[in-house]
């Protein structure tokens, strides 16, 4: 008991001692202060050129850093000390001070460090230890971390360096990519300096490509404000280039005057740089000193930290003695309140989260359900009308009904394209479109979409041009699909609104590399066009252009999907329109290049006279779509049966010999999947096709689990439907490899 009144006596004399040392050293958060305010200093007196009075600055603010102890701040200190020491010509100090700011870097575990040290990295490989590659994978490496850190202002700073290192080794492409970027950001940089050598460097750029109108605009800006910030060496790269410029613009006059004006400003820089070189032994000197104090400040530092720990320990063993008991059972008791609340909080949040997901799922489940049945029961009874109608043109004996039969099988088709630009919206929102690529030849893809409108072309006395640059490659890889969907969508939508007009498809290139080539497409009308104060609204669902009373309104869907694909495709549509003058819209997409000998797989069209004779079993529940399909079938000589229903469709198999057998999907008392499961456990070999109006994405492993060969969805083509048919009849394709299975 007594040990502890003395300990406890030793303690009150003690703390006022320790407070009365600590009121004399600034606080964490007044040294902070006193950095940055010095930290600004330096970098003004660095961008002024005065190198000398960064260095000194950035010495003290070292210090400060070394007292407080923090790795952030130290690697700080040091690349700045580092930078001062590159731009004094003194090489060997300043990689001794990048490798301190590195290794303070990795202590500090902090992603603007961690941005800095990439960048200092590739700084001494463009300067001191020239190599190329790896200074721009360091580069690159600085840039990715900024970014995710949003550190704008040293975002602006890194692709400025990225610029000056591919610039210096003549990579111009890849350093025009950076110097637009550093455009971007130039409002993170408010120093004049700043913006008069990114217009210098753009001024450079463009001199390079030998786009000598635009370099001079660039280098006309850059000198001005150069010449109002007195800024010598920017004005004598601002005018060297100028001048060339105007050399080559044959504008031999001012060339000659800007060029006297370079010579004026390259002596004055020289004579700056013979300055300099006088002051050299001086300047070493001083650098001589101030690697001294900064030695000096690392010793102290490094004394008063071990001072700091000895007391710190006393410190520590006072007051754990003192206060352990006490601390230890407020924690308690604050960490059992803390958890009480946490446990209750938490029930309430998984409550809540549990509704919301069982929320989610529901009305998820609902829409899938929705789209599905929407799918079915819409595309059933299409079905018999697109079938039917295609049969009936075929008839001969209903020549004088051919006008009328074309209108219906139109506005059927037309019907069924506004299901499919549902459904494909829906898929789009859900993010389940897939990005397949392949080549193709764009220019038969253009003239195959093109001649597709044939019908409304002639239905509202138009006439298509196509033009098709000559430079634009004839085979190119990407997704033919979805530039088919974009243009259709497009040149439909310039069909409907045009009446007596032109209707011109372009394609033109670009820009391309070796191995890309991007290409602008634009669909052009001279049909009624879209009011200004419209056309931003367009691109909604749902939306129409006009509305004024017009043959066709459409679904409002066409323009919200085509925007759609684009940016999925990472491009943007392009529209200009004056009411009553026509339209035009435009977007770019970029390709690979076939850059070496390429064969187009061809598919063999199977001769439609071996159905004949074939013995095929229809399961189908609906009487029109048997009677479609039966026709169709008929008419090849094939030999039909009908099951209404899987169960009687099992029946049936057992009795006959079948070729093949057609199944729906949905049918009463048994559906499909379910009768391709009894009819495996017996027949493995016979080719089972399912003909169902299902949306296919939903159900294609459920379709091919069951034991299916394929899937056709109809409505369907005609002529890909028994060449499907005559496929698996003939056996050139089997059950079993579903990655090769694709739906008609």
């Amino acid at each position: 008991m007594k040990r502890v009144i003395i300990h406890l006596l030793m303690l009150l004399f003690v703390a006022p001692v320790i407070s009365q040392e600590a009121s004399d050293i600034p606080s964490i958060s007044e040294q902070k202060e006193q950095f940055r305010i010095l930290k600004k200093t330096a970098d003004e007196y660095y961008n002024s050129g005065n190198y000398r009075k960064s260095l000194e600055s950035n010495i003290s603010l070292l210090k400060i850093a070394l007292k407080l102890n923090d790795p952030f701040y130290k690697h700080q200190g040091y690349r700045l000390l580092a930078y001062d020491y590159l731009a004094m010509n003194d090489t060997l100090m300043a990689r001794e001070n990048f490798s301190k700011s590195i290794l303070f870097a990795k202590e500090a575990e902090n992603d603007t460090a961690t941005a800095h040290m990439y960048m200092d990295m590739a700084n001494i490989y463009s300067t001191i230890q020239p190599n190329y590659k790896k200074a721009m994978d360091y580069h690159n490496k600085s840039v990715d971390m900024l970014k995710q850190i949003n550190d704008s202002v040293n975002l602006a700073k890194a692709h400025f360096n990225t610029v000056l290192t591919a610039f210096e080794a003549g990579e111009y492409n890849e350093g025009y990519a950076h110097l637009l970027r550093a455009r971007k950001l130039e409002k993170f940089e408010p120093h004049a300096s700043y913006g008069v050598a990114l217009d210098n460097l753009m001024g450079e750029y463009y001199y390079s490509k030998e786009k000598y109108e635009l370099a001079q605009k660039y280098l006309r800006k850059a000198a001005e404000v150069a010449e109002r910030e007195g800024f010598t060496l920017e004005l004598e790269n601002a005018y060297f280039y100028l001048s060339e410029c105007l050399y080559n613009l044959e504008e031999y006059q001012e060339a000659f005057l800007i060029k006297d004006k370079y010579e004026e400003y390259s002596i004055e820089n020289m004579e700056k740089a013979l300055y300099a070189e006088k002051d050299e032994t001086s300047a070493r000197f001083a650098i001589e000193e101030y690697r001294k104090e900064v030695q000096a400040a690392e010793l102290q530092n490094s004394l008063q930290a071990e001072i700091v720990r000895n007391k710190s320990m006393l410190n520590n063993v006072l007051l754990i003695v003192s206060f352990c008991v006490l601390f230890l059972l407020l924690v308690l008791y604050l960490a059992y309140r803390k958890r009480k609340e946490l446990v209750a909080e938490l029930r309430v949040k998984n409550a809540e989260y549990l509704m919301a997901k069982e929320e989610s799922e529901r009305l998820a489940k609902a829409k899938s359900n929705f789209f599905s049945t929407v799918s079915h029961e819409l595309r059933t009874p299409l079905y018999g009308v697109i079938g039917l109608s295609t049969l009936l043109l075929e008839d001969k004996g209903l020549k004088s009904h051919e006008n009328d039969l074309k209108s219906l099988k139109f506005s059927a088709d037309y019907l069924l394209a506004l299901i499919n630009d549902v459904l494909h919206l829906n898929k789009i929102d859900s993010k389940t479109v897939e990005n397949e690529k392949a080549y193709f030849n764009l220019r038969e893809q253009i003239k195959t979409i093109v001649s597709s409108f044939e019908y409304m072309r002639i239905q509202n006395s138009n006439t298509f041009h196509i033009n098709i640059d000559e430079d634009v490659p004839k085979l190119i890889r990407g997704n033919s699909v979805r530039l088919s969907q974009i243009l259709m969508n497009l040149i439909g939508n310039a069909c409907k609104f045009t009446e007596h007009g032109e209707i011109y498809v372009n394609a033109s290139l670009k820009e391309i590399s070796s191995n890309q080539a991007t290409i602008s497409f634009s669909i052009k009308d001279t049909g009624i066009g879209i009011a200004e104060g419209k056309q931003a609204s367009i691109f909604e669902e749902f939306s129409q252009g006009n509305n004024i009373n017009y043959n066709y309104q459409g679904s409002g869907l066409g323009l919200p999907i085509v925007r759609k694909l684009l940016e999925l495709s990472n491009s943007e549509i392009h529209v200009e329109s004056k009411l009553g003058e026509g339209s035009v819209f435009s977007f770019d997409l970029t390709y690979d290049i076939l850059n070496k000998a390429y064969k187009k797989e061809t598919v063999k069209t199977l001769d439609t006279k071996d159905l004949k004779d074939k013995r095929i079993l229809i399961v189908e529940d609906n009487r029109i779509n048997q009677t479609v399909t039966l026709k169709i079938l008929e008419r090849e000589g094939v030999i039909c049966e009908i099951a209404e229903n899987g169960e009687i469709a099992i029946e049936m198999e057992k009795k006959s010999n079948y070729d093949l057998i057609l199944m729906d999907i949905n049918m009463p008392v048994m559906n499909g999947l379910e009768a391709t499961r009894g009819i495996r456990k017996r027949n493995k070999s016979i080719p089972i096709l399912a003909l169902t109006a299902v949306e296919v994405e939903e159900m294609r492993f459920s379709i091919y689990d069951s034991g299916m060969n394929d899937i056709i969805v109809k409505p369907y083509d005609i002529g890909k439907f028994t060449q499907t048919i005559l496929k698996h009849l003939n056996g050139t394709d089997s059950q079993g490899d579903m990655s090769k299975l694709q739906a008609i």
